[in-house]
C-alpha cells in the first residue's frame, strides 16, 4: 500500500468516525428508517449532480440487479442497523464495533475464494468476539437487553459492510466509481421509500437533527462513499476496509468532544482486542503502510 493510500484511509476513518455522533443526534428525532431514507436521497442527489456535471452515464440496465444487492449490503442494512443502535448506544461503542468490519471482509474474501482463511485469521476472529464481549461488559453503559440488541445491530451492520466490500471491489471493475455510487444510493432510496413512509408521521423535524442528516447524507453517505470506491479500485478490498481500524479512535474522540460521552478505563481492553483482531485477520501494519512498503 502506498503512502497516499494510507493517508486517504486515515482521512476516511476520521470522517466516518464523525458519523457516529451525528447518528446519535439524528436517530431519536427521525427514527432509523426515515433517517436512512433521507441520507440515501441526499447522497443520490449530490452524486447525480456530480454525474451530470462530469457527463458520466448511468450503469446499464443489466447491471441494476447487482447494484440493488450492493445497496442492500453496503447502504440499506448498515444504515438501518447503526441508526437503531444510535438510539441506545454511545457513539464510541458503535465506532468500536464498526472496527470488526475487516474481520468480516476477510471472511467474505475467503468464502468467495479471493483469500485464504488461515489459523491466524481464525484466531483474530476469536479475539475480536472477545473484545466485543469485554466492551459490552466493562463499558460505562449497563448491559441490558436494549444495549445487547444495539450491539447485535452494530455487528450485523459491520458484517454487511465486510461482505459488501467484496461486491464493491467487483463493482469497481465494471463501473466507474461515481456512477456506481450514485446508482447504489438511488436503488437504496427506492428500497427504503415505502417502509419510511409508514414512520414519517413520527418524525421530529428538529434543527440539530436536520443539520446532522444534511452532513450524513451529502457528505459521509455520498461523497465519501464515492471516494471509498475510488480507493477500492486501486487497492485490495481487505486493505480498503482497514480504515475501520482507526474509526474507534475518531468515533470516541468526536463523541467525547461534541456529545460529552466518556471513555472509561473499562472500555480499553475491549477496544484493544478489537483492533488486535483486525490486525491479525488482515495482516495490516499501519507503520509499514506509512512507509509505502
Amino acid at each position: 500500500m502506498q503512502s497516499r493510500h494510507f493517508i486517504q484511509i486515515v482521512l476516511l476513518s476520521a470522517i466516518w468516525g464523525g458519523s457516529f455522533p451525528l447518528i446519535r443526534i439524528a436517530a431519536p428525532a427521525f427514527g432509523p428508517v426515515p433517517m436512512a431514507l433521507l441520507r440515501c436521497v441526499l447522497a443520490a442527489v449530490v452524486l447525480a449532480a456530480l454525474m451530470r456535471a462530469t457527463r458520466q452515464p448511468w450503469p446499464q440496465r443489466k447491471h441494476w440487479r447487482a447494484i440493488v444487492v450492493l445497496c442492500l449490503l453496503t447502504v440499506v442494512l448498515p444504515f438501518l442497523c447503526f441508526n437503531a443502535a444510535g438510539l441506545v448506544l454511545p457513539a464510541g461503542y458503535s465506532a468500536v464495533l464498526n472496527a470488526t468490519v475487516p474481520l468480516f471482509g476477510v471472511m467474505a474474501a475467503a468464502i468467495s475464494g479471493d483469500e485464504r482463511l488461515t489459523a491466524r485469521r481464525l484466531a483474530g476472529c476469536a479475539v475480536g468476539l472477545g473484545g466485543v464481549a469485554l466492551l459490552v461488559q466493562l463499558g460505562p453503559v449497563a448491559a441490558d437487553w436494549r444495549v445487547s440488541l444495539g450491539v447485535a445491530a452494530c455487528v450485523v451492520a459491520s458484517a454487511c459492510y465486510g461482505f459488501g466490500s467484496v461486491l464493491m471491489k467487483r463493482a469497481t471493475e465494471l463501473h466507474h466509481p461515481l456512477p456506481a455510487s450514485a446508482a447504489v444510493h438511488v436503488a437504496a432510496s427506492a428500497v427504503l421509500l415505502l417502509p419510511a413512509a409508514a414512520f414519517m408521521p413520527q418524525v421530529q423535524w428538529r434543527t440539530d437533527a436536520l443539520l446532522a442528516i444534511a452532513v450524513l447524507g451529502a457528505f459521509t453517505s455520498g461523497l465519501i462513499y464515492w471516494i471509498s470506491m475510488r480507493l477500492m479500485r486501486e487497492i485490495p478490498a481487505s486493505s480498503a476496509t482497514s480504515s475501520a481500524f482507526l474509526i474507534p479512535l475518531f468515533g470516541v474522540t468526536w463523541g467525547g468532544l461534541f456529545l460529552g460521552e466518556p471513555f472509561t478505563p473499562g472500555m480499553l481492553p475491549g477496544v484493544l482486542l478489537v483492533l488486535l483482531a483486525s490486525a491479525l485477520v488482515t495482516g495490516f501494519n499501519p507503520l509499514q503502510a506509512l512507509r509505502g512498503r
